[in-house]
């Protein structure tokens, strides 16, 4: 056995075997909580279905259950291996549809070989059941199976190796034809395949503006054309009187190919005897009809896709089906209709053409990915695909009127997308929301770098920030329109050739630190520097935030902070505070950058700036001050220095809802405090707030989070600073940065009285 086969195997077979399981999504720890969820509780729910059938999504799993059904007739490319060797399969499906769209999963094996016999099986299941995808059923059967089913049952029902594979290829011919400069109704296709998934996309494709009579479509016995007699009655719809003797005849000067058959039956000769720019989409699997190194060495203006995902445009199911069901569950379509489907394919289509997050090109290891003959599909691990696809086709089917639930707040719709995938949560939109209401000029100190230059042009483009981009010019007009960004326009100022200003900045500069060892010759020199140049803009009001850090360390960017804006009016410190996102909601770390071995009058100072700081997010600050000590059960210096700091806190500043000394556990465990100190100021709410009695622990803490994956984490974000600037983390990524310039900005607006 080959390592792949022993991985495989080891894989479906150690712990717990397969690849799923189901979990309560309810308390089941006491005798009440059974007694809710089984005999007698489970008897009003019961009775209110019985009244309302509709109430079943209200009070069951019915609303977010997807049957993925199967007879195994046609298994991968496996063939016919029965039911029962199926399951691995439609188990993997689940996980797909769970991780991509958070929809849970039941796989049903039919053992049932009789058309008539697996309609009546899956109809019979409706009850249970928000939608049916059905899986791996062997055509011409499958086309029979799904009509039927459409037509008797009035929940979602799709074939996926059907339709997934047809919009997935749909959206990427639209976008081939964009490249190549092709009209559709213009070009003509040969075809290689004449199966569920071959028609199926010959469908949508003349749905999408393909003329019928440009299509040659070849099976397995040759072209499927008028002189043929034992055509069933799907390919009969695409015979043509036009005939071809052989699949390389039709393929010379065709536009497009399309392949959904067999590895290697296309040549490199088939592929240069092509049209100018020509199409290649060869999906058969694992081995294309062509493989992907051959075809592009044919020819240059090539446009390739496969089914593969070790190569450039893979056309991908796992990019279609779990969002279509989202957005389908989610109005309590009746059915999928071509309206849905439709939706599903411009969506995608469309989101090829945005600019890819920097977290996507990180998991394929690629610096750059952007529209063209390389990318004319959204890569499956793109979080947005949720966002854009199931709403496009929840409107589809309201418009259509097989939806029974409208939703009316798109935002909202998307939120809660983004909230139930673990990509979002109201926190951070409503730091988005605030930024447009009145965006701020932001200094980018490192505007020659790839991903500061994507972020800048994505804040631009949500409306949250007027970028001012400091570096080479020539450089970075460059990088902008190699990466096709909307930055062109923007103020860009080179620091070390700008003299002038640089020699009154240094002036200024001078004026400052006359006294503290600085001569004018060193503050005009400084002044060339882009941190330096970047936060006397801000100090003098050219510009009113100021982020930096990408690529330098991070006192390089604190300490002109420190000499040119300095503190804010009474405060003695600064410090610096992560923002941990959880399920929960925000969770706010301090001191985690700045103040190593921080005292009790420097704690207290902490505490405030970071009460300030969450205030002005429109979070509510509930701190809590950690230590390895509950409330004096330890002794110890910084337990001391804790103890003194609340002391004042709580005689000068009543109005901060903060306690300790504290475990980390204490802070967030509401129900131990309660029992074992009820004295504590929390009350019956957990800390979102913690403040850390040394850099070294509140260091440690928030890189552990981070690094561990647990939650993502946004800053480092400076307080105690007269105007607005921050540093990025080393390395940090666009989703990151675009975070950091929203937070700015709001910190700009505060600054500035403007809430």
């Amino acid at each position: 056995m080959d390592s792949q086969f022993d991985n495989a195997l080891d894989y479906h077979s150690k712990g717990r075997p397969g690849k799923i399981e189901v979990i309560p999504t309810k308390p089941t720890q006491t005798k009440r909580d059974l007694s809710l969820a089984y005999s007698p509780g489970v008897a009003e729910p019961c009775e209110e279905i019985f009244k309302n059938p509709q109430d079943a999504y209200k009070y069951t799993a019915k609303g977010n259950l997807v049957a993925v059904i199967s007879n195994g007739s046609a298994v991968l490319g496996l063939g016919n291996l029965g039911p029962l060797a199926s399951k691995p399969v439609m188990e993997g499906k689940g996980v797909l549809f769970k991780i991509f769209a958070d929809i849970d999963v039941f796989d049903i094996e039919v053992d049932a070989s009789d058309t008539q016999k697996f309609i009546e099986v899956v109809k019979a299941l409706e009850p249970t059941f928000g939608g049916i995808n059905l899986e791996d059923i062997k055509a011409p059967e499958s086309f029979l199976i799904e009509e039927t089913l459409k037509k008797e049952m009035n929940i979602p029902l799709m074939h996926d190796d059907q339709h997934g594979t047809a919009i997935i290829s749909t959206a990427g011919l639209l976008n081939a034809l964009e490249v190549a400069g092709k009209k559709a109704s213009k070009v003509r296709v040969a075809v290689n395949g004449a199966g569920a998934a071959g028609i199926s996309c010959v469908k949508l494709w003349i749905a999408c503006g393909i003329k019928k009579e440009n299509i040659y479509m070849f099976d397995r016995e040759g072209q499927v054309s008028d002189d043929r007699d034992d055509l069933d009655q799907w390919k009969e719809e695409f015979k043509t009187p036009k005939k071809y003797n052989t699949l390389a005849e039709a393929m010379v000067g065709a536009d497009v190919f399309l392949g959904l058959s067999v590895g290697n039956v296309v040549t490199q000769e088939m592929v240069k005897s092509m049209a100018k720019n020509p199409i290649v989409f060869a999906l058969a699997n694992p081995d294309p009809e062509i493989p992907y190194e051959e075809a592009i060495a044919s020819r240059d203006d090539i446009i390739m896709a496969t089914g593969r995902s070790d190569h450039p445009n893979q056309v991908n199911n796992v990019l279609g089906f779990p969002f279509i069901f989202r957005g389908a569950l989610d109005v309590r379509a009746t059915a999928i209709n071509e309206e849905m489907k439709l939706a599903a394919v411009k969506a995608l289509a469309e989101l090829a053409k945005e600019p890819v997050p920097d977290g996507v090109l990180l998991a394929y290891n690629q610096p750059d990915m952007s529209f063209g003959r390389n990318y004319i599909i959204p890569k499956p691990l793109d979080p947005r695909l949720i966002t854009a696809i199931s709403p496009a086709v929840a409107k589809a089917a309201m418009k259509s009127s097989v939806a029974q639930q409208d939703i009316t707040d798109w935002d909202g719709y998307k939120t809660e997308l983004r909230k139930r995938m673990g990509l979002d949560n109201r926190f951070l939109r409503s730091i988005s929301l605030r930024a447009k209401q009145n965006p701020q000029r932001v200094v980018f100190g490192e505007a020659d770098n790839p991903k500061i230059l994507k972020a800048a042009h994505l804040a631009r483009e949500e409306g949250t920030c007027i970028p001012i981009l400091l570096g080479f010019k020539d450089h970075i007009t460059s990088k902008i329109k190699e990466l096709g960004l909307n930055l062109l326009d923007c103020t860009i100022i080179d620091p070390s050739r700008s003299p002038e200003i640089s020699a009154e900045y240094g002036r200024l500069y001078f004026e400052k630190r006359a006294r503290k060892g600085l001569t004018l010759h060193d503050a005009k020199r400084k002044m060339r520097q882009r941190t330096y140049f970047g936060t006397m803009m801000v100090e003098l009001g050219e510009a009113d935030a100021f982020i930096s850090g990408q690529n330098s360390n991070y006192p390089d960017t604190v300490r002109p902070a420190l000499e040119i804006i300095g503190k804010e009016e009474g405060t003695n410190k600064v410090a610096g505070m992560y923002i941990i996102m959880s399920k929960q909601g925000p969770l706010f770390f301090a001191d985690t950058t700045v103040n190593i071995d921080p005292t009790s009058d420097d704690l207290v100072d902490i505490v405030k700036l970071t009460h300030k700081m969450v205030s002005k997010l429109h979070v509510k600050p509930r701190i809590a001050m950690l230590s390895y000590s509950n409330f004096g059960s330890a002794k110890g210096s910084t337990i001391s220095n804790i103890q003194n700091a609340l002391k004042r806190l709580h005689t000068e500043n009543p109005e901060i809802l903060v306690d300790g000394e504290m475990q980390a556990n204490t802070a967030l465990d509401a129900e131990l405090r309660q029992e074992l100190f009820p004295f504590c100021k929390l009350g019956d709410e957990n800390a979102n707030v913690f403040i850390f009695p040394a850099l070294s622990s509140g260091n440690i803490a928030y890189k552990m989070v981070q690094s561990l994956g647990i939650s993502e984490a946004i800053g480092p974000i400076l307080l105690g600073f007269r105007k607005s600037v921050h540093v990025l983390q080393l390395g940090s990524s666009v989703r990151e940065i675009v975070n950091m310039i929203n937070l700015a900005v709001v910190d700009a607006q505060g600054k500035k009285g403007l809430f």
